[in-house]
């Protein structure tokens, strides 16, 4: 594969709004430049609206850019996914950037669920997430990340994968994280980092309360019995229920992370989670 240059850039931005009607949640406002786009939306359990998220190139390289600004107005309740994994390539030095703002008004529900985000080995990669939700607005989302590629046993021994992600509630930051992952650096192999695991996510859900974390944890532990090599974790930050993944492979952190939401989601907004088609394709 050819490193990328500053000259062979994307420079792309969705912005996106959603108002609830009568009988749907649909979209209001949309507004795009460059190869980041919707399909039309999915309506497969009535009022809450399905998006699939597209980006027609398939990965990003050194200085290309994405942002993505999504606003729901009161009382929507919107499910984002993407029909694949996203890939950040391996780049001669420009940072590749994916930026996304989250806005969630009262008694609205974002569903931010995309599939697993792969580092590719020599990549310098970005991706920064910032929630903001005013009082009574609900966030389910999670983001699950691969470094390097198994599958094809490349290792992420060189390069660097930054991960930001803010939380802000009523204008206060309820939860702000920064992960540094430097390829062959001790944090990668050392027990008190990944040790050697290559698979990391984190999964956050708004409102919550020590009961929904002790019934994901419970049920979490049936899950994993048995199962050597992988980690899952439940905890309680504020109302803001933090669930993090460790281990060898992205289809385990989906699975563990969906078990999760098929609990949280009831909590949340008091209907069943619903699987988006997509997933099973």
């Amino acid at each position: 594969m050819q490193l990328a240059t500053a000259h062979s850039s994307w420079k792309a931005r969705l912005s996106l709004e959603f108002e609830n009607r009568t009988q749907r949640t649909i979209v209001s406002h949309r507004k795009h430049s460059g190869p980041l786009v919707i399909q039309k939306p999915f309506y497969p359990e009535g009022r809450p609206c399905h998006i699939y998220l597209l980006h027609p190139p398939g990965g990003l390289v050194g200085g290309d850019h994405l942002s993505l600004d999504v606003l729901l107005h009161k009382g929507s309740h919107t499910l984002i996914t993407t029909p694949g994994a996203a890939k950040f390539y391996r780049s001669a030095g420009p940072l590749a950037q994916q930026i996304q703002t989250f806005n969630i008004s009262n008694d609205g529900l974002l569903e931010w669920l995309p599939q697993e985000t792969i580092a590719f080995n020599q990549t310098n990669a970005l991706i920064q997430t910032r929630v903001n939700l005013d009082a009574g607005a609900k966030f389910i989302g999670w983001e699950i990340t691969c470094l390097g590629r198994q599958a094809s046993d490349e290792l992420f021994n060189s390069g660097r994968f930054v991960q930001k992600l803010e939380v802000a509630i009523n204008n206060k930051p309820s939860l702000i994280e920064r992960a540094l992952f430097e390829g062959n650096s001790e944090l990668l192999s050392s027990p008190w980092g990944l040790a050697k695991h290559a698979t990391v996510g984190t999964m956050i859900v708004t409102p919550a309360n020590q009961q929904l974390v002790t019934s994901v944890r419970e049920h979490l532990q049936v899950c994993t019995q048995g199962k050597s090599g992988q980690l899952f974790s439940a905890t309680l930050v504020d109302n803001i229920m933090v669930c993090r993944y460790l281990g060898p492979q992205a289809e385990t952190a989906k699975h563990l992370f969906i078990e999760a939401w098929k609990i949280a989601r009831p909590y949340v907004q008091n209907i069943d989670a619903c699987i988006p088609r997509i997933w099973n394709t």
